[in-house]
């Protein structure tokens, strides 16, 4: 199903971001008292912090035609920044995560990790994790890989194209164009796919490129010992390449200018 090529780096890759997520059963005393702590195990690395309060959307209860909203509790959000800006780590009382503006490999993205992994799970014990995630936000230019004049369909395969897979459409007639796909990958993961052109919106970016879009979420759930965090996410990881090489094409590939990895 797909390519059983050897994982390979690119020298211009198109990730915009990389995120890893471990989601557990909620921890009250992460909302109840600051992450003094936790702080104190990761701050070489995170020295920059700070929280803000996040309030989740209304609950729905009761039937269809006599239903209400039930408001619910907000919750805070830690964030601990490394000094470039580069890194930063998440922490709820549902979830932990890691993000990369930059990723580089899979060897750094995972070092970066262990530390505040190992901390947390010494500081708050939790009793499993219910998810483990790993997401690959690709944001393909076709302006900084010299592919201005090429279209989608000459670098993303027809099943992640929608209707800009047809021959005689214009691409620029497509007001929206996007695809879904959830499913089942080997070692009891799974995989989101969201694959479609659109425009990138930052803070302080001013892009007017369209871009080609292919979000890719993997993910284990179910009550997962936290000793098996690691090796979920190795898992997840060695099956990331092959899902995106059989996605693009030749030509984006080589574009990318890829190095096998020794």
């Amino acid at each position: 199903m797909f390519s059983d090529e050897k994982p390979i780096i690119y020298r211009y890759n198109q990730l915009g971001e990389v995120i890893c997520q471990l989601r557990f059963p909620v921890i009250l005393t992460i909302d109840s008292r600051p992450p003094a702590e936790f702080q104190e195990l990761i701050r070489d690395a995170f020295p920059q912090f700070q929280s803000m309060k996040e309030l989740p959307a209304p609950k729905i209860v009761g039937a269809p035609g006599n239903f209400s909203l039930d408001s619910q509790p907000a919750t805070i959000n830690y964030q601990f920044t490394s000094a470039d800006g580069k890194w930063r780590i998440n922490l709820t009382n549902r979830f932990i995560s890691l993000s990369c503006a930059q990723y580089k490999d899979w060897e750094t993205f995972a070092g970066k990790l262990d530390k505040p992994l190992a901390a947390f799970i010494q500081v708050y014990k939790p009793a499993y994790f219910e998810r483990v995630g790993l997401r690959y936000l690709n944001f393909i230019s076709r302006k900084a890989l010299c592919l201005e004049d090429v279209a989608f369909r000459e670098l993303i395969q027809p099943p992640y194209l929608g209707v800009l897979g047809m021959d005689d459409f214009q691409e620029s007639s497509a007001l929206r164009s996007s695809v879904d796909a959830e499913f089942a990958i080997s070692g009891g993961c799974r995989v989101n796919i969201h694959a479609g052109p659109g425009f990138i919106k930052r803070p302080n970016l001013d892009d007017n490129e369209l871009k080609f879009i292919f979000d890719q979420d993997l993910y284990m759930a179910g009550n997962i010992p936290v000793n098996y965090s690691a090796g979920s996410l190795q898992t997840l990881h060695s099956q990331a390449y092959s899902i995106f090489r059989n996605a693009i094409t030749d030509q984006l590939h080589n574009a990318m200018d890829p190095t096998e990895k020794e």
